[in-house]
């Protein structure tokens, strides 16, 4: 064995590596005993700092190009408010979205969609008549809901178009019809085609309502889930970038007795 005390210098530098890690290891830990805030209101009477503008400024302006962009032209105003179970801009964003999404299921050899039902209360905003922006499709759809497929029997097609009758809500619906009958979905049919209910069917909708937002159960029912990967607000922009003038289908998709 080594006898450090013939080692003064060894032995001063090993008591002092022994004080400093006895120190090291045994530091105390704090956690906040109290915390506290307060609110500080912001309104438009405060002053811009000078500095952050000049920072913000660059993409301020970038953002303001991109969404001021003009991809389309409207020639009628869509408004959500007219019409009692089916509105211009609700069959508009149905048959857009069905259309759209069955192109990424077409590309990935995937079952295509016959249906598409999104929430009356998902539309934000009117399209007005005139040019269509970017800023347009994110007025209109805000939210960051994505479209997703769901596979469906036709019972819960059955439900979702007893639901619409019993929500009394004009929400966006494509490629399924029916008539209302004593306050009951009756002559239900799937792409002109009278519903089988033993038949699986595919249908669009968003994330949301998958999921049973806004009171669609029927979708926690659902056989298969295929996630598109789609943003429904880039559904739009993308529809509006592709089409000169756009175009609305007003046919009658829900008629009442």
């Amino acid at each position: 064995m080594v006898n450090l005390k013939k080692y003064p210098l060894v032995w001063k530098y090993f008591v002092l590596f022994l004080t400093f890690t006895a120190v090291t290891s045994c530091q105390k830990h704090f956690s906040p005993s109290r915390i506290e805030g307060k609110k500080i209101p912001i309104t438009a009477s405060q002053e811009m700092d000078s500095t952050v503008d000049r920072v913000i400024q660059p993409y301020r302006a970038h953002i303001e190009k991109e969404l001021s962009e003009i991809l389309a032209y409207n020639p009628e105003t869509l408004d959500k408010s007219k019409g009692k179970w089916q509105t211009n801009i609700g069959n508009f964003m149905a048959d857009v979205t069905l259309e759209r999404t069955n192109r990424v299921l077409k590309l990935r050899n995937l079952p295509l969609a016959q249906v598409c039902i999104l929430n009356h209360g998902g539309i934000r905003s009117i399209l007005p008549k005139g040019n269509v922006t970017t800023r347009s499709a994110y007025e209109i759809m805000p939210f960051e809901n994505s479209a997703v497929v769901i596979a469906l029997k036709g019972t819960q097609l059955v439900e979702m178009a007893n639901y619409i009758v019993s929500e009394k809500k004009p929400h966006p619906l494509a490629g399924l019809t029916f008539t209302i009958r004593q306050n009951e979905a009756t002559q239900i049919k799937i792409q002109g085609q009278p519903l089988d209910e033993k038949m699986t069917y595919f249908v669009a909708t968003s994330d949301y309502l998958s999921n049973g937002g806004d009171n669609m159960s029927f979708f926690k029912k659902g056989l298969e889930t295929i996630d598109v990967d789609y943003k429904i607000r880039n559904i739009l922009i993308d529809y509006f970038k592709e089409t000169d003038t756009v175009r609305v289908k007003n046919d009658i998709r829900i008629n009442q007795e």
